[in-house]
C-alpha cells in the first residue's frame, strides 16, 4: 500500500549510478524500487558495466560532459527532493559531482543526498580505483550514507595510521561514530547483511537529530545530539539478493522524499528488503544449485494484521531493560469500543465531562506548581472513580501511583525517565504516544494497555512539524499491530490486539475519515474545549463513533 505524505504529486528522486546489464543492481534496481514505492525517478548513468551473476568483466565510464548536460536539462523540469548516489567510476566523475552537488544544494536548500558507497562488486572485482582521499570532498556533502559492515570498516581503516589499524572499532556504533567524526555525515546507516550472525540481521543507524526533514525535540538544548536506532530481523536466506544494497539505499531515498523522518524511512526500507527476500525464499529453497538472482523489488512494505512479519524488531535500551516485564493490564473493554477519548487540562473540564458517560478521559496538566498539581490529580482520581471512568494521568506517573489512578499516559520524550516496572507493579494501565512506525514498533514491544498514534492532522496544542501522520499512515500502522502475548491475555479476548487511539487535529468534520480506518478510539482536545456547546460536541462525536 503506497502512502503519500504532505504532497499533491509524486516526489522526484534522482539516481546517479551505474548500469548493470544483468539487471540485478545499479540503475535497474533503483528504478524498480522507486516506482514500486510511488516516487518518480530520473536516472543518470555513470558507467555501463559488463557483468553477470558470476563475474564483473568491465566498467565503461560515461563522459562527465554527458552527465552535466543531463543535470542541466533535468534541474528546471524535474528538480529532485533526494539524490541517491551509487557507482562513481572515475576521479573526474567524483570531482564533477562534488561541484554539482554544492551548486544544487544552494538552489534546493531542502535537497537530501543519500550515498551507497560502491567499490567492490558482490560477484567479485572492483568497480573503480578511487581512494578515500579522492572521495573525501564529496563525502562532506552527503546527508545519509549506507555502507554495509565491510564498507564501513574500509571507510574507518582508510583514516587510521598503519600502526593504529589493530585498534580499529569493530561494532557498528563505533564504526558509525568514527565515520561521523571524520566526515560529519548526518546519518550513517550500517547494514548488517554481511555480519557473522547466522540468526539475525541487525542494521544500525547513527543519526544527528534536527538535521533532516524538520525533526523537532521538546528540549532545544539537545540540538545536534546524536541518537542511535537499531533494527533486527531474522536472517532471510535467498539466492535472489543481487542489488539488495542498491534497493535499500533507493528505498531509503524514496521514503525520505515522501517526507518520512530518518528513523521511519530506515524502518520502512528494512521492511522493504525483508519483503523482497521473503518473496523469493521458496524459489531459492526449490533450487538445487547456487544461483545469484536479482533482488525482487515489490510495492510498499506491508504486514498482515496480527503479524508484523516483514517489519523488524526495534533493539533499544528501553526494550532490553523491560524485555521480561509482564503485559500491562487491559482496559477491560470486552466487546465495547473504547470510543471518544477527551484530553483535558483542568478539574473544571473533568467535572463537566464525567456525567456524559465517557469510557476514558486523560488529564494533561502543564505548568502547575507541584503542591497544586498533586491536589488536582488527587481530586481528579477521586471524581473519576465516582463515575467509573478510566482516567489516565498524563506524565506524572509517581503521583498517579501514589493516589491510585486507573492509568498513566507517557509521551515518547518521557519514556526513558519513567519507571515502567513500578507502574506495572502498582497495577496501573499504561498508554504510550507514538509518531510513526519506528516508535509504534518500539512501544508495542512494551505491551502497554493502549497505543496512541499522532498527530493525524496539524494541531493547535503541540508543534508536530515533521511528524504529521495522516490517514493513510494511520491505516498502515494499524496493520502493524501484534497480538497480546498468549500468556498475558487476562482482561483481553482471545487473539486481541493492543487498542490504538488516534490523536491530533481531529474535529467533528474530520472524525468520520479517521474512524473509517477502524481505529479503536479518537482522542480530541479543542474539538470539545473550544466548542460553542461542548456537551453537544461530545454527543455528536459519540454518535459518529457508534455508527463507525
Amino acid at each position: 500500500m503506497g502512502i503519500a505524505m504532505n504532497t499533491t504529486k509524486k516526489p522526484i528522486i534522482w539516481t546517479i549510478a551505474g548500469s548493470d546489464c544483468s539487471g540485478g543492481a545499479g540503475i535497474a534496481a533503483d528504478i524498480k524500487t522507486a516506482h514500486g514505492l510511488g516516487v518518480e525517478v530520473c536516472h543518470l548513468i555513470t558507467a555501463n558495466t559488463v557483468q553477470n551473476s558470476q563475474q564483473l568483466i568491465a566498467v565503461n565510464p560515461v563522459c562527465v560532459d554527458i552527465l552535466q548536460q543531463q543535470v542541466a536539462v533535468l534541474i528546471s523540469d524535474k528538480p529532485p527532493a533526494v539524490i541517491k548516489i551509487g557507482l562513481l567510476a572515475t576521479l573526474a566523475q567524483v570531482a564533477w559531482l562534488t561541484s554539482t552537488l554544492a551548486q544544487l544544494k544552494q538552489q534546493l536548500p531542502k535537497l537530501l543526498v543519500v550515498y551507497d558507497p560502491v567499490g567492490q562488486a558482490s560477484v567479485g572485482g572492483s568497480f573503480n580505483a578511487l581512494s578515500l582521499t579522492d572521495l573525501t570532498p564529496l563525502l562532506q556533502l552527503i546527508d545519509v550514507i549506507t555502507p554495509n559492515l565491510m564498507e564501513a570498516k574500509s571507510l574507518v581503516d582508510a583514516t587510521l595510521p598503519t600502526q593504529d589499524k589493530q585498534l580499529k572499532p569493530v561494532n557498528a556504533k563505533l564504526l558509525a561514530q568514527n565515520i561521523y567524526q571524520n566526515f560529519a555525515i548526518n546519518s550513517i546507516i550500517i547494514k548488517g547483511g554481511h555480519s557473522d550472525d547466522s540468526e539475525q540481521c541487525v542494521d544500525f543507524c547513527y543519526h544527528q537529530l534536527n538535521q533532516l526533514n524538520d525533526e523537532k525535540q521538546d528540549n532545544q538544548d539537545k540540538d545536534h545530539q546524536a541518537i542511535s536506532y537499531q533494527l533486527s530481523s531474522p536472517r532471510l536466506a535467498s539466492n535472489y539478493s543481487h542489488g539488495g544494497g542498491c534497493s535499500f539505499a533507493t528505498a531509503l531515498a524514496s521514503f525520505l522524499a515522501l517526507g518520512y523522518l530518518v528513523r521511519d524511512a530506515f524502518t520502512l526500507a528494512k521492511a522493504f528488503i525483508n519483503q523482497g527476500l521473503t518473496a523469493t525464499q521458496q524459489v531459492s529453497t526449490a533450487q538445487h544449485h547456487k544461483y545469484y538472482g536479482a533482488f525482487e523489488q515489490l510495492a510498499w512494505p506491508h504486514s498482515v494484521a496480527g503479524s508484523t512479519n516483514n517489519f523488524p524488531r526495534v533493539v533499544d535500551e528501553l526494550n532490553q531493560k523491560y524485555q521480561h516485564l509482564p503485559t500491562f493490564k487491559s482496559l477491560n473493554l470486552s466487546a465495547d469500543k473504547l470510543g471518544l477519548y477527551p484530553v483535558i487540562d483542568s478539574l473544571y473540564w473533568l467535572q463537566r465531562l464525567l456525567p456524559l458517560g465517557l469510557n476514558i478521559i486523560q488529564l494533561r496538566v502543564k505548568n502547575t506548581p507541584l503542591a497544586e498539581l498533586e491536589q488536582t490529580i488527587k481530586e481528579a482520581i477521586e471524581l473519576a472513580k465516582e463515575y467509573n471512568c478510566r482516567l489516565f494521568i498524563n506524565d506524572y506517573w509517581q503521583l498517579a501511583i501514589k493516589h491510585g489512578a486507573y492509568g498513566v499516559h507517557i509521551g515518547q520524550e518521557d519514556l526513558a525517565d519513567a519507571d515502567l516496572a513500578k507502574i506495572q507493579q502498582a497495577g496501573l494501565r499504561l498508554g504510550i504516544s507514538t509518531h510513526g512506525c519506528y516508535e509504534f514498533l518500539l512501544a508495542q514491544q512494551l505491551q502497554p494497555s493502549y497505543l496512541a498514534v499522532g498527530a493525524i492532522f496539524p494541531t493547535k496544542t503541540k508543534d508536530m512539524t515533521g511528524q504529521i501522520q495522516g490517514i493513510e499512515n494511520l491505516q498502515q500502522l494499524l496493520t502493524l499491530r501484534s497480538k497480546i502475548r498468549a500468556t498475558q491475555l487476562s482482561g483481553y479476548s482471545d487473539n486481541a490486539y493492543i487498542p490504538v487511539v488516534a490523536i491530533g487535529g481531529i474535529n467533528l468534520a474530520r472524525a468520520s475519515q479517521v474512524l473509517a480506518t477502524n481505529v479503536d478510539s479518537i482522542a480530541v482536545v479543542t474539538a470539545i474545549t473550544e466548542a460553542t456547546q461542548p456537551e453537544l460536541a461530545v454527543a455528536k462525536l459519540k454518535q459518529l463513533i457508534s455508527l463507525a
